[in-house]
């Protein structure tokens, strides 16, 4: 099982970035995906979710109504829209992958939002 992120990169306050995150040896659609992200000197935290029932995606307040994200099942790759980004978004955004007790993360893509 192997997540892959990308779209990482630097760009300006009130910019705009898409992440990505493909899957290979996973269903994507039978997993809830999430996006967490490190910030320098800080721990994980959660971003936000999409989940394999139908249900509405989650966000953390931090990124609501900024972040949208998103699934393509036929390309098996899962998305994160960011806008309005902020020099606080900056930080390592992972990809994780969970159904019942097993997950998986991705190798992290790092985002730094700064003028």
């Amino acid at each position: 099982v192997q997540l892959v992120e990308s779209g990482g990169g630097l760009v300006q306050p009130g910019g705009s970035l898409r992440l990505s995150c493909v899957a290979s040896g996973i269903m994507l659609s039978r997993n809830s995906m999430s996006w967490v992200r490190q910030r320098p000197g800080k721990g994980l935290e959660w971003v936000a979710s999409i989940f394999s029932y139908d249900t509405d995606p989650g966000y953390a307040d931090s990124v609501k109504g900024r972040f949208t994200i998103s699934r393509d099942n036929a390309k098996n790759t899962v998305y994160l829209q960011m806008n309005s980004l902020k020099p606080e978004d900056t930080a390592v955004y992972y990809c994780n992958a969970r159904r019942s007790s097993t997950e998986y993360w991705g190798q992290g893509t790092q985002v730094t939002v700064s003028s």
